[in-house]
């Protein structure tokens, strides 16, 4: 895992923030929840990977040969 993925992350999570605290104050909650579950299915489409090479990982540790 890098820093620039961290960072990516983190700028995902500050404006999923900005853009729903707008979306809710001009009326529009649905809207709203629509951006964090499009933040949270892109920040997951990044992290998959590395949770796959982790298990993968692990399964090698403990397999016995």
């Amino acid at each position: 895992m890098t820093i620039q993925l961290i960072f990516k992350i983190a700028a995902v999570g500050i404006m999923v923030s900005i853009i729903m605290q707008v979306l809710k104050h001009s009326g529009r909650e649905e809207q709203a929840f629509l951006i964090s579950l499009v933040g949270l299915i892109l920040v997951l489409s990044w992290v998959i990977p590395y949770i796959y090479e982790l298990f993968e990982s692990i399964e090698k540790l403990f397999s016995v040969v």
